[in-house]
């Protein structure tokens, strides 16, 4: 992934930029063929730069770019369209998103069924769907292409095929075991919303509640416990 490119133009997505020295920016970008990649926008804060105002997240983009390191120059950003802009909590869903990938994806590691799912993710929350479900559909995606793919079906400890009528707890790593009376076991959800999840339905409550708890202790597991500023900021919004 370290050899130099350039010319050739490939779909991507800003994930975050940052300042960069005086008239340059870093832009961690996702893209369809190679991954995560960070790039130095030279000159992209420059009132006449063919940059300004291309690097925005949310739109789809074709890129181009060189380098042999590890942070790339960004030669072209084109804007494509076709994807509606991002409001109110749909935004913020959105910001989490990117936070999630620059968090747990690695860089310069190809995920081309992520990227895509990335992208029909944002169009689903541009329409107005059901927050819930779009999210926890995101997730569950991002661990399987992480390697962390959800057992949502069977109990881990027998094999014996999940009970809805049951209370399980999930073992990060592993998978769902049923729950103990008397211990400290978390997150605790029934057989039914592992069963829900496994069928991607998330309209009861009671699945919408525990799958989110679920969800919350993984990723937490997965990022050693550092908190994601963006689910601050969905949870005070929440409260509102």
């Amino acid at each position: 992934m370290n050899e130099r490119r350039g010319g050739g133009q490939e779909a991507g997505f800003v994930l975050h930029t940052y300042p960069y020295r005086e008239t340059s920016l870093i832009a961690e970008v996702l893209t369809r063929g190679h991954g995560r990649i960070a790039m130095v926008a030279r000159g992209a804060k420059r009132p006449k730069s063919p940059l300004r105002g291309q690097l925005l997240p949310f739109q789809p983009l074709l890129l181009s770019w060189a380098g042999r390191g590890e942070l790339k120059t960004l030669l072209r950003a084109e804007w494509v369209g076709g994807q509606p802009p991002l409001e109110g909590q749909a935004l913020i869903c959105g910001f989490y998103l990117n936070e999630l990938l620059l968090r747990l994806l690695p860089r310069e590691d190809a995920h081309e069924a992520l990227f895509d799912h990335y992208r029909d993710t944002l169009a689903a929350l541009a329409r107005g769907g059901h927050i819930e479900g779009i999210l926890r559909r995101f997730e569950t995606r991002l661990l399987k292409e992480l390697g962390y793919a959800l057992v949502l079906d069977r109990d881990v400890q027998t094999g014996e095929p999940i009970d809805p009528g049951k209370q399980y707890t999930y073992l990060p790593e592993r998978g769902p075991v049923p729950f103990a009376e008397g211990t400290v076991q978390e997150p605790i959800v029934s057989g039914r919303t592992l069963l829900d999840m496994a069928r991607d339905h998330y309209d009861d409550p009671q699945t919408q509640q525990q799958s989110k708890a679920l969800m919350r202790t993984l990723i937490n597991h997965l990022l050693g416990g550092q908190p994601l500023h963006t689910r601050q900021l969905l949870k005070d919004l929440q409260h509102l």
